[in-house]
């Protein structure tokens, strides 16, 4: 079982995307979601295997919700 604790930088090498910290706040200011009606996973911006890893982040509420849930603050400017 894996008990590390999960980083929005960890999150980011989950998803196969660049994961510095200038690399995920530029994405964050790149990728903002302006309705609360569109779920993350549902971001155009997503691949589809990327929006199944953080839908079922989310729907299982698996070890990587709460950052998932960090992350889905931030694009929405409310973190």
């Amino acid at each position: 079982m894996d008990t590390s604790t999960h980083t929005l930088s960890t999150l980011f090498e989950q998803l196969g995307l660049p994961s510095d910290n200038q690399a995920i706040d530029r994405f964050i200011q790149n990728h903002q979601l302006f309705s609360e009606e569109v779920p993350l996973h549902k971001a155009t911006f997503w691949s589809d295997a990327q929006a199944e890893f953080l839908r079922e982040a989310i729907v299982s509420d698996s070890d990587w919700a709460e950052v998932v849930d960090d992350l889905n603050a931030r694009l929405r400017n409310t973190h």
